[in-house]
């Protein structure tokens, strides 16, 4: 973390350096001396974090970290007073009066006494790390001090309790039947999950099995951890072998690395071994040691146990290696296990009446994670049963993490996982402590974020926002970041969480290097120091310190209201923000003084009741992101054509309180000369009639974007739209509207489409589906709405390889639909809805083989399930909207003809409109369901 926070000033101080030296002059070498200063410090802080440190080291760190702060607030602030004075007057007098007003300005005002001072405090940094020893991350890590002794916090997981094994049955079952089963070839199995999962714990109880023992000839077990030394591990794969033979052993500390493997592969070239390779963390592990695993058809096998998903991918050499993903405990296993720990010995393992909500709540907090379940539940069972002392615990869980010796091997364990994350993702993975518990955030405002505060790398050819998914991606690999929305694999956007217990470990961690304070209901204070701020709940916050200048970003959430003194003082003493979020926040208008945030560069309205943007926007030259998506924006101000670094524009607004039609669905009004805009990645939603061909012309010179979503088109301006979007070279969303369900979109000109296409949706009659389309073989989305096609669309698209999802809405005029065998191979969610003359969907035996949800209504003129929807056998989420009476009665578990079509999909829904586009949901069977269904028509 310190290392992240030291490159940011750094390139800060290189842009200082390369733009502004004219505004340098008599420090300008000081500059340069703290930029080389910082490169020769930095060189060993990228590992930093990776475990514990000695106090004195860490004290150095801290300093470091303190002085690139401070650094960085004053370039800030320096920057920001230049861009006031740009603003203020003319460039060439402006420049003339920063060389006076340097001399003149008093000392703790003036640039050159703080470089000068700053100077001085790196270079005492410095020194000071040379005079202690501090060269090298080893000299300054407690596991290497001679007075500290270190114990491996997982080493209870080889030695776990009959009672603390809970819910591992058939995994164990599984795995037991696969060790001494199958196919005659060495085969890996890997057992991946999160830190505490229990993996060590259920690859020894599968080790240690009778019939696992009697099976094979040998068995080897090694504990790998994150610093291993390859030599010694096998020397002890050596040792276990020949446990017996007493010469052997003394000459195998006597052997290098390619002799060891030579003698494993000798001993074990005729005997069936199974060797565990328990918590492997590094990819390259196993392409080195499999070497001294032959390969001699007698049904050898190796488990390694491991965190991340992509160790587990690097030892998948065939068809016979597997991949086991080890689940969190359901409800039912957790509440199990905490009884059994925190009352094993009183109430014979039953949780007492009086303490079952605050039970239920601990364990919830747990979400299935063995190891804090067995860690709280035992430190329960010596506490007081009665309520009050639980719920203290409960309130208290943070501090009980951090300071209670019982829990303090789980925050270790779960640590370990942040420890190992290379400096880059370290920023990344604390971001998410700004958001609440049990929160979910949205992949694209995660990326966009990030970048905002300067977390991501650029890379050769790739798009920051491309770079940020890799991160994202690496964190969920790694199983820190969990999928909450979108695990079906097609959805545009997912959300994603983390474990409840990590948010804990966060927070703390957070606070410690100053990332970033939570002010909660009650919290009344701020202490300043922090970079990052984030409101939850609270209804009054004061502000006892004068340093606001520490802080980037500031987040809202759950504020029911809004000051006008909390909005006077954040734009009064947050001068150098660069976050700015005020999603679903109470508030009505944005003030003039948001341009004096010359630094901002992500500003988020969304879902407030902001209706206009002052032209004061026109002065954030940093601003990448601006948001007013579900607002009553409906225009934007021409200023924001200043704005050059602008990425993404996000403005649509969708009316949930009317029934979903033609207009529920809004865009804004631009002024002309967006085409200035060129690094815009996304541009979502737009209005075209009001400037003519002029505009199209203009969005042709926008060819970085990756989004385009445009209304209002008209059939005359097909054309001249298709010209434009072929020079969207990038482009891979595209959502195009016509101007109301009668105008007709005409999209056939473009000769040369995107070729990385992957998501469009046209919402407009359609004469036929433009014959491009057909052309994308990155296409994974289709999404057709008031189309009105005459003739079946899918017989022209069922071939496209990557389409995953394929929406109709009110999109197909005829009476059936057919889904030849073969077709849409990679389908796995079909949406059919709004088709008034349907009256038969056909599904041949061989299509649809990947569908995995399937939604449709309301179709009136359909009585009966689709033919054949018994055959899609990955089916797991059936819905239907406000399909009639005796389609539904037609299903129904008692009696219903069609049941036994549906019957094993996991997930049977039927939706019936309450108002607008809110819904009451039923499950087949449903008591008022049926009810419901005496008043729609049969």
């Amino acid at each position: 973390m310190t290392e992240i926070v030291v490159t940011l000033v750094i390139n800060e101080l290189v842009q200082l350096i390369v733009h502004e030296s004219k505004l340098l002059r008599g420090v300008h070498q000081e500059v340069v001396d703290i930029r080389d200063e910082l490169e020769s410090i930095q060189c060993f802080l990228k590992d930093v974090d990776k475990g514990d440190l000695q106090d004195g080291f860490k004290t150095w760190v801290k300093q470091v970290r303190e002085v690139a702060y401070h650094i960085e607030d004053v370039i800030d602030e320096y920057v920001l007073h230049m861009a006031q004075r740009r603003h203020q007057q003319s460039f060439i007098a402006f420049l003339h009066k920063t060389c006076r007003l340097l001399k003149k300005l008093k000392p703790h005002h003036d640039i050159a006494t703080k470089i000068q001072d700053i100077k001085i405090s790196v270079c005492e940094i410095k020194e000071r790390s040379e005079r202690y020893g501090f060269s090298s991350l080893e000299q300054g890590s407690s596991s290497n001090a001679t007075n500290v002794t270190w114990h491996d916090p997982r080493v209870g997981s080889l030695f776990i309790e009959e009672d603390e094994v809970v819910g591992i049955e058939s995994t164990r079952d599984e795995l037991i039947s696969w060790l001494v089963g199958g196919a005659s070839i060495r085969s890996v199995i890997s057992v991946v999950g999160m830190g505490g999962m229990g993996k060590t714990t259920l690859t020894k109880t599968v080790y240690e099995n009778e019939s696992v023992k009697g099976h094979f000839d040998c068995r080897v077990w090694i504990t790998v951890s994150q610093s291993y030394n390859m030599q010694k591990i096998l020397m002890s794969m050596t040792k276990q072998i020949y446990q017996a033979k007493e010469t052997a052993l003394g000459q195998i500390d006597m052997m290098d690395e390619i002799t060891l493997i030579t003698q494993l592969r000798k001993y074990l070239q005729q005997k069936r071994y199974v060797v565990v390779f328990d918590d492997v963390w590094k990819t390259e592990f196993w392409e080195f040691v499999k070497h001294a695993l032959p390969c001699n058809d007698r049904s050898c096998r190796i488990i390694i146990t491991t965190r991340n998903d992509l160790v587990s991918v690097s030892c998948k050499e065939s068809l016979f290696d597997k991949v086991h993903k080890l689940q969190p405990l359901s409800q039912d296993e957790a509440w199990v296990l905490f009884c059994r720990k925190a009352f094993q010995t009183k109430f014979r393992g039953c949780c007492p009446r009086e303490l079952v909500r605050q039970s239920m709540d601990i364990v919830k907090k747990c979400e299935g994670l063995p190891l804090a379940i067995v860690a709280i539940g035992g430190l329960l069972s010596t506490k007081e049963k009665v309520p009050l002392e639980w719920q203290k615990l409960l309130d208290g869980l943070s501090y009980e993490l951090a300071c209670n010796p019982h829990l303090s091997n789980v925050v270790k364990i779960l640590s370990l996982s942040y420890h190992d994350l290379p400096y880059y993702l370290k920023s990344c993975f604390l971001y998410f402590g700004l958001f609440p518990e049990d929160y979910s955030i949205a992949d694209l405002r995660l990326f966009r974020l990030w970048i905002a505060e300067g977390f991501i790398k650029r890379k050769k050819g790739k798009p920051l926002e491309e770079v940020a998914e890799e991160y994202l991606v690496e964190l969920v690999h790694r199983n820190l970041v969990q999928v909450s929305f979108g695990e079906l694999d097609y959805e545009l956007s997912r959300k994603y969480r983390i474990h409840d217990l990590l948010h804990e470990i966060i927070i703390s961690k957070a606070g410690e290097l100053n990332f970033c304070q939570v002010l909660e209901a009650g919290d009344t204070t701020f202490h300043g120091k922090s970079r990052g701020l984030s409101i939850h709940d609270a209804r009054e916050i004061l502000f006892e310190t004068s340093e606001y200048t520490r802080v980037r970003s500031i987040f809202l959430f759950n504020i029911n209201e809004m000051p006008r003194s909390f909005i006077v003082k954040l734009f009064k003493k947050f001068k150098l923000l660069k976050v700015l979020d005020f999603e679903d926040a109470p508030i009505d208008y944005l003030p003039q003084e948001v341009g004096n945030l010359f630094h901002l560069k992500h500003l988020s309205l969304r879902r407030t009741k902001v209706k206009i943007l002052p032209k004061s926007v026109g002065r954030l030259l940093n601003l990448q992101t601006l948001n007013v998506m579900e607002t009553a924006v409906r225009e934007l101000p021409i200023e924001i054509f200043k704005l050059h670094k602008l990425r993404h524009i996000l403005a649509h607004s969708h009316d949930f309180e009317i029934k979903s039609n033609f207009y529920s669905v809004r865009g804004v009004k631009i002024h002309e000369g967006i085409g200035c805009l060129n690094d815009l990645q996304m541009l979502s939603f737009i209005e075209a009639n009001h400037h003519g061909v002029g505009l199209f012309e203009q969005l042709g010179k926008l060819s970085q974007l990756r989004m385009l979503a445009i209304s209002n088109v008209t059939a005359k301006s097909g054309r001249a739209l298709c010209t434009s979007i072929q020079n969207m070279v990038h482009l891979k969303i595209l959502v195009v509207g016509s101007t109301s369900e009668d105008e007709i979109i005409d999209l056939q000109s473009i000769s040369s489409p995107p070729q990385f296409l992957e998501h469009i949706s046209l919402w407009g009659r359609l004469k036929q589906l433009p014959n491009w389309i057909l052309e994308l073989q990155n296409l994974a989305t289709l999404i057709l709405s008031f189309s009105s096609l005459k003739e079946d669309p899918l017989s022209s698209v069922q071939a496209l390889p990557n389409l995953v999802t394929i929406s109709l809405n009110h999109a197909f005029q005829g009476e059936q639909l057919h889904f030849e065998e073969g077709g849409f191979r990679k389908l796995k969610r079909l949406t059919l809805r709004e088709m008034k003359k349907l009256k038969m969907v056909k599904i041949d035996r061989g299509s649809l083989l990947d569908l995995e949800q399937l939604e449709i209504g309301p179709c009136p003129q359909m009585k009966e399930l689709p033919s054949g929807i018994q055959h899609l056998e990955s089916l797991k989420i059936l819905d239907f909207y406000e399909m009639q009476g005796e389609f539904v009665l037609r299903m129904q578990p008692n009696g219903g003809e069609d049941y036994w079509k549906v019957k094993k999909v996991s997930t049977i829904r039927l939706w019936y409109r309450i108002k607008g586009e809110r819904y009451q949901t039923y499950k087949l069977g449903d008591s008022h369901l049926l009810e419901h269904l005496q008043g729609v028509p049969t």
